[in-house]
């Protein structure tokens, strides 16, 4: 007899398939899912404490070193001192993590428009209304 998959199971099966997609599409940018979702956050201000972008992210400190060292090897990323207090360091993005985090965006929204297009309009309009309910 098989078993009829739940809810919750059926979408975290979608969100595995299209994350799956997007690690696939980030490879040519040599970032992984993790440096990628850094690279989001700290492109979208002109500073973040590594701190913050640990909270922000909900990874270890450690862990965001971690992703930190990754993007500043790449030059994505750059450390400078914190102007509000010297003994802290924050992260800002380069030039060059500006210009490979919109490729990066660019490439996930391709994917997901390619992820879901089978969908009719009306069912994805239904989907977004439903996720958009359930991230609340």
């Amino acid at each position: 007899m098989a078993i009829e998959e739940t809810t919750g199971e059926l979408l975290m099966a979608v969100a595995r398939s299209l994350r799956q997609r997007f690690a696939a599409a980030m490879e040519r940018y040599d970032v992984t899912p993790g440096q990628a979702r850094a690279l989001r956050v700290v492109a979208t201000r002109p500073a973040i404490r590594p701190s913050a972008l640990a909270d922000e992210l909900r990874i270890s400190p450690r862990s965001a070193t971690e992703v930190i060292d990754g993007l500043e090897a790449r030059g994505l990323v750059a450390r400078r001192p914190d102007p509000t207090d010297r003994r802290a360091t924050e992260v800002a993005p380069t030039p060059e993590g500006l210009r490979v985090h919109e490729l990066i965006h660019e490439a996930r929204r391709a994917e997901s428009e390619r992820f879901l297009a089978t969908l009719p309009a009306a069912d994805r309009a239904e989907l977004d209304r439903l996720l958009r309910a359930l991230s609340r």
